[in-house]
């Protein structure tokens, strides 16, 4: 089942094992079951410390689970955790056996100190690089806790499942039976959804803090960027994110961030919060900004959503973007319940299925490429007479016998039975005349919105589309105040110019101190 370099890569982990784990599994008769018992024996074969039985009595099959010998077991795959959940695997198997987790101390004491009864139950697709943050963070806190339960499921191997709980989404999480969350959750977000009094603790700690030199608002690209020249400069330096990474996370491949011949979105913004943190930087995360005002002493005020008030003698703006929505009857109902915005981690549910694209650039060409090889049918509708995607984007759609292409078509509803999304209609804009799309999902892929909804009303000038106006040195019409990202008005959002932005703003953050000093 697993090929010789993932073996040796599996038993350099196995070493690190602290004491016995079991695998039990639930198997049947089918091929995914003759996989797994195979993955299993290969696992069981690499350490003489996993011990491995096959007499499970779980009602999913394949499924099995991980645990210690003689204690019943927390941590459950319903499926093959192969592709993202591959890691999850070896965590759980590290984590179970004693091995420490990278996760700060406090919140190891919170998890532990959780009372009462939590089965999480997570539904997955392998090709979701969101999927592994949440099933990880679930697994360690089922291993540290043993109030905690933790299942993830593999959304296309249990489908009859995903029809009958209504999950339209991945990750889709579900807590004791009933909905907890769904996207990406950082353990930390986990934890406080939890431990209600958290907010309020962490607020009061961020209240008190001194006033800081630079602030920068968002974790980006464009704010780690600003962070990192800040604090090389040796000046007091603070980040405030409520999604460390940003954008990026919703990115899958990235080719051509200059030296990183290829990378993943996900494990960008894991070493963006990684090199942030190896300098003297002050990490608020999961945080918001509220708003922003001139206080007094030459300082600038952040009030955060928390209640949480921050003060810092220049700030950064680096807010981001993100997805824009069509703003059409039914797309709000129906969001997570066949409205996606993510055709990587949520196309594996709509298997066979009839799908729509909307957007008919390179984003939604690609999207509906994908889509292609999964969805019985997929419907690319496009408001322009031609699409915008590039030509050889355009030349593989038409290759593909089950997509069909309108142009000059304007998306106006969303329908559904109530529960689910069952069409579209649209009006062709050439004939004026209006139809209707029998389908079962919607993937939107037109563009970004930025993250300045917040600035409305304060002295900080947007531009008619709502980003940030800046100048040559992303200095805002605000004193003080300096802006970089996708959420300027800079041309061309691309990761690479974020972090270039990031750093010019920075430095022209760092000469406002000198020269107001």
């Amino acid at each position: 089942m697993l090929d010789a370099a993932i073996k040796t890569q599996l038993q350099t982990y196995l070493e690190r094992l602290q004491r016995a784990i079991e695998l039990v599994a639930s198997l049947d008769d089918g091929d995914k079951s003759r996989e797994l018992r195979a993955m299993l024996e290969d696992i069981a074969g690499l350490s003489d410390k996993v011990w491995i039985r096959f007499d499970g009595r779980d009602a999913r099959r394949p499924s099995f689970s991980v645990g210690r010998p003689g204690e019943a077991a927390r941590i459950h795959f319903a499926g093959l955790p192969m592709g993202h959940e591959f890691t999850s695997l070896i965590l759980a198997l590290l984590q179970t056996s004693g091995h420490p987790p990278k996760v700060d101390d406090s919140i190891l004491e919170q998890i532990r100190g959780l009372s009462g009864s939590f089965r999480f139950e997570t539904f997955v697709s392998l090709s979701c690089h969101n999927c592994p943050d949440v099933v990880q963070a679930l697994n360690l806190m089922a291993a540290q806790n043993p109030r905690v339960d933790s299942v993830m499921i593999d959304g296309a191997l249990f489908q009859k499942e995903v029809d009958e709980r209504r999950v339209m989404v991945v990750p889709t999480v579900f807590l004791n039976g009933e909905p907890f969350g769904q996207g990406r959750m950082t353990i930390e977000e986990i934890v406080a959804k939890l431990d209600t009094g958290a907010a309020a603790r962490e607020a009061e700690r961020i209240d008190a803090k001194a006033p800081f030199d630079i602030l920068i608002l968002g974790g980006g690209p464009a704010g780690v960027a600003a962070a990192i020249y800040a604090a090389r400069k040796g000046v007091r330096t603070g980040i405030v994110a409520e999604r460390f990474g940003g954008q990026v996370h919703d990115t899958l491949g990235i080719e051509n961030l200059i030296t990183v011949r290829e990378m993943e979105g996900p494990r960008l913004a894991a070493t963006l919060e990684e090199h942030a943190r190896g300098h003297d930087v002050d990490i608020m995360d999961r945080q918001r900004a509220e708003s922003i005002v001139a206080g007094a002493g030459g300082l600038t005020e952040v009030l955060l959503s928390s209640g949480a008030r921050l003060k810092s003698r220049a700030v950064i703006l680096s807010t981001g973007a993100r997805w824009r929505n069509m703003n059409v009857p039914g797309e709000q109902e129906y969001k997570t319940r066949g409205v996606a915005y993510c055709p990587h981690c949520d196309g594996p549910l709509f298997k066979g299925k009839r799908v729509a694209v909307i957007g008919g650039g390179n984003s939604g060409a690609e999207a509906a490429i994908d889509l292609a090889g999964i969805a019985a049918h997929v419907t690319l509708l496009e408001f322009d007479p031609a699409l915008r995607a590039d030509a050889v984007l355009r030349d593989k759609l038409a290759s593909l016998p089950n997509v069909t292409i309108h142009t000059q078509a304007q998306t106006t509803e969303v329908t559904g039975d109530g529960e689910r999304v069952d069409g579209l209609v649209y009006m062709d804009r050439a004939s004026g005349e209006t139809r209707r799309v029998e389908l079962e999902g919607i993937f939107v892929q037109i563009g970004l919105l930025p993250n300045t909804d917040w600035l409305k009303g304060t002295q900080v000038r947007l531009s008619p589309r709502g980003e940030i106006e800046i100048d040559s040195r992303g200095q805002t019409s605000m004193a003080g105040v300096f802006a970089a990202g996708d959420c300027t008005t800079v041309p061309f959002k691309q990761i690479v110019i974020a972090m270039g932005e990031g750093a010019k703003a920075s430095l022209a953050a760092f000469d406002y101190l000198v020269r107001s000093a």
